[in-house]
């Protein structure tokens, strides 16, 4: 893993199904060591390879990260374009490895605005993920919650439009069924490192009952240890979706 050294770590008690993590503080990691910004995106990029794998060695269903929102492409060029690269980079080492590493992988967003040599990569990685089960990992780019329900909620009215079905039909089930997320279960779990106290726009609907951890540590830093530290603190929640705690 290059700048991370193998650690023996012991596995968490409770591993929810689907854990969302934003992927923030890579700029203000690389600032604090003197290197560019495009440093801590490398150095983020290959923490998501280790905790997607980790995530996989647990038992866990899903991972979801946010890697690039729509709101990103204000950042300046060099970093959009490092991003960028290093999802290329990414994406051709993981059709090489995927049957190997049994990692599926699937994107929530907009990905007509990302490179059209990105688009194919992505979309051949879709394809050979079909051919694997278990574990998945689902990259959040050109991502936005408003934009993704905005995006479903047109997807409706064009259904309606064409007389595929009537605005009464539209229930929370059916709407869940033209996000992104579409037949993946909510995330029990979203933590967001590097100390922001927000979500930005970041699976808003699908975290209306997600448990939440924050942490000031920043994401290239935010190992497996830390990953067990907030599954610890999950499993101390009393989730109870609305209802009243059983006597």
């Amino acid at each position: 893993m290059g700048i991370f050294t193998k650690k023996t770590i012991e596995a968490p008690v409770v591993v929810p199904r689907h854990v969302a993590i934003v992927l923030d503080g890579n700029g203000r990691w690389a600032q604090k060591r003197g290197l560019p910004r495009t440093a801590g995106h490398a150095a983020g990029s290959e923490n998501f390879r280790r905790i997607a794998t980790y995530c996989r060695d647990i038992g866990m269903e899903h991972l979801t990260v946010y890697a690039f929102s729509t709101e990103n492409w204000k950042r300046s060029e060099e970093e959009v374009s490092a991003i960028m690269g290093l999802l290329k980079k990414y994406l051709l080492e993981a059709l090489e490895k995927m049957e190997k590493d049994r990692i599926r992988l699937n994107f929530f967003g907009d990905l007509s605005r990302i490179p059209e040599e990105l688009q194919e990569l992505a979309n051949r990685t879709l394809e050979t993920s079909t051919h694997y089960q278990g574990f998945q990992a689902n990259v959040c780019l050109n991502y936005g919650g408003r934009d993704e329900i905005l995006r479903a909620a047109k997807k409706f009215a064009a259904d309606c439009a064409a007389g595929k079905c009537s605005p009464d039909d539209l229930n929370e089930a059916m709407f869940s069924g033209l996000l992104d997320s579409a037949g993946i279960p909510d995330p029990d779990l979203v933590i967001r490192p590097s100390g922001e106290l927000r979500l930005s726009n970041f699976l808003l609907w699908q975290s209306a009952y997600s448990e939440f951890y924050f942490t000031d540590v920043l994401w290239p830093d935010f190992d497996e240890k830390e990953l067990n530290k907030a599954l610890a603190a999950y499993a101390q929640r009393d989730r109870r979706f609305g209802g009243v705690k059983k006597q």
